[in-house]
């Protein structure tokens, strides 16, 4: 049984044109800072200057971004996004998530907001709970999530969660209601993806979605693990979250990156033969197909699958083809056992093979790595295990962008 519960004070745009002007993607969509700087300086108003607001234009250089200097700054242009006429404050909100991805057409991803419950997320302390996590949460990160709570009393960063909705009831209520009404707000993203909002403040109609959400099992989280841990860290009771029908979502590959180890190509290649089937391709090569990968060496590029043996196929994780490359090619061709490793680098899939290529072709990487996507199956699987995904496996696409809904927990303090 999942809960949602209205948003006692939501801060949203008052129109589509300020939609535009204020959200942005989320933090952890960027390659570096700067891209977060340039992207500040075309749109000043933009809710990154509060979420990374040690990118903000007026802030000290090399300040970290949950150092004491950045998160007061972050407090203070939450302040002034509240104070602008961009955004407005509307109470006892629930509100429909619609994107329209030109490359699905056909396929209405939507969703219901609002806020979710700390105590539903699964745990060894609560194993019955019905949010299950699928990513290792790295404290420090979650710990810096939580100090941006804290400082701007708000919850900026949404959760995005999957549904089974089996019978399909879930996903016709939210079309039914999107198609009686015009969205209160929206704005179109660099893929050209239109996100659309629509509040729900009817008490009749949230009792409805109230009770389509109860009737789901369980949610699976597919971004945004370390935001809900933040709340947790605070000892909140609620999260923003978007639940979405899991046959609704789409998955983009999640490729990687390798600097130098220091070894020759051909003792590389000789070492993946040992593993995998290879074949020199005729071109750049994104694969579309579970167990089929590509690789770069800025020789040439190779088709790779795996042979057979290498994995366990009744373990959900072992089947993930990011898994299964961190360990036959990663780990053992390359020495490098951990998926942290200074020298990988994972390029998710707002980023195409041009970019992979010329990293590897300008001597910054060695080697570029392709994967398929993570099937929506191979991730229900492995949440139904209750098992971690593979690190940097799953890029969920279209995201969801920040500032187009934020909770209020209580006015921010006033800047001294």
């Amino acid at each position: 049984m999942i809960t949602i519960r209205p948003i006692r004070r939501a801060l949203v745009p008052v129109d589509a044109p300020a939609a535009a002007r204020v959200s942005a993607p989320n933090y952890d969509e960027f390659q570096s800072d700067e891209e977060v700087r340039a992207l500040i300086r075309r749109m000043p108003e933009s809710v990154l200057r509060v979420t990374m607001p040690h990118c903000d234009p007026g802030a000290e250089e090399e300040v970290a971004a949950d150092s004491p200097p950045a998160l007061a700054r972050a407090a203070v242009n939450m302040r002034a996004l509240i104070d602008s006429d961009s955004v407005r404050v509307a109470n006892d909100i629930l509100y429909a998530y619609r994107i329209d991805d030109p490359s699905r057409p056909g396929t209405d991803q939507i969703g219901l907001g609002g806020m979710a419950r700390i105590d539903e997320i699964r745990t060894d302390a609560n194993p019955a709970a019905p949010i299950i996590r699928n990513e290792g949460v790295r404290v420090p990160k979650a710990r810096g999530r939580a100090l941006l709570i804290e400082a701007t009393s708000a919850f900026i960063g949404t959760v995005n969660c999957a549904v089974p909705d089996t019978s399909g009831a879930f996903a016709h209520a939210l079309e039914r209601l999107a198609s009686d009404r015009a969205p209160d707000h929206g704005a179109d993203d660099d893929r050209g993806c239109r996100h659309e909002i629509r509040l729900i403040d009817d008490p009749s109609i949230q009792a409805r979605l109230i009770a389509l959400a109860a009737a789901e099992p369980e949610a699976y989280v597919a971004d945004g693990n370390h935001r809900s841990a933040a709340a947790a860290m605070l000892d909140r009771e609620h999260f923003l979250c978007v639940f979405f029908p899991l046959a609704r979502m789409s998955l983009a590959p999640y490729n990687r990156l390798v600097r130098d180890v220091g070894l020759e190509d051909e003792v590389v290649l000789a070492g993946l033969r040992e593993r995998f089937m290879i074949e020199e391709a005729p071109g750049a090569y994104q694969p579309v197909r579970t167990h089929h990968m590509g690789l770069y060496t800025g020789h040439a590029w190779y088709r790779l699958s795996p042979l057979p043996g290498g994995h366990d196929e009744r373990n959900a994780v072992e089947c993930i083809d990011a898994d299964i490359i961190q360990r036959s090619f990663f780990d053992a061709v390359l020495g490098i056992a951990e998926p942290g490793d200074h020298r990988l680098n994972f390029v998710g899939g707002d980023r195409d093979l041009d970019f992979l290529q010329a990293s590897v072709d300008s001597g910054e990487y060695r080697y570029a790595v392709t994967l398929a996507p993570v099937t929506l199956r191979q991730f229900a699987a492995v949440c139904r295990q209750n098992r971690i995904m593979p690190p940097k496996s799953t890029w969920f696409q279209p995201k969801i962008r920040s500032g187009l809904v934020i909770a209020l927990e209580a006015e921010p303090p006033q800047p001294k």
